[in-house]
């Protein structure tokens, strides 16, 4: 087996969307076998992550090369049916409004296109010491692509 094939899914990319498809494990459940609040953040950060990989922006080689970095300055999550142990989620991921140093998005959990968690999360780039920075072009532009705009 090639290590191609074990390389880590990144969802797709579509238009202005991100997609990524995830299964709820044991590990993400209480007793009940319901997911518990706080993994939609991890499911949410997850699918960030890889839709701004997709679009050319490594966390790593952002805080290597350039020293910046990403806060959440807000969220906002809307709980709206429970997700449970081995279902099959896909958490969608788009752009919503663009600032100087920040930026928007919308998440969407869904399984089976009923919706499960819905959520806002603004982020704003930092830089070392913590302190907010403009988007630097090259960030922008990435943004832009994500957001499905010409860069």
């Amino acid at each position: 087996m090639t290590d191609a094939l074990l390389s880590p899914a990144s969802g797709r990319l579509t238009g202005n969307q991100h997609s990524l498809p995830l299964r709820v494990y044991y590990e993400d459940t209480d007793a009940a076998g319901i997911v518990y609040h706080a993994v939609y953040l991890h499911y949410a950060e997850r699918a960030r992550t890889e839709a701004l990989r997709l679009c050319g922006l490594d966390h790593g080689r952002l805080a290597k090369e350039q020293g910046l970095h990403f806060a959440v300055h807000r969220c906002v999550i809307d709980y709206q049916r429970p997700a449970r142990l081995d279902d099959a989620l896909v958490v969608y991921t788009r752009i919503a409004t663009m600032g100087g140093a920040s930026f928007e998005l919308d998440q969407s959990i869904r399984r089976n296109d009923t919706p499960i968690a819905q959520l806002t999360v603004r982020l704003v780039c930092i830089d070392t010491q913590g302190r907010a920075v403009r988007l630097p072009p090259s960030l922008q532009d990435a943004l832009r692509i994500m957001a499905g705009a010409p860069s």
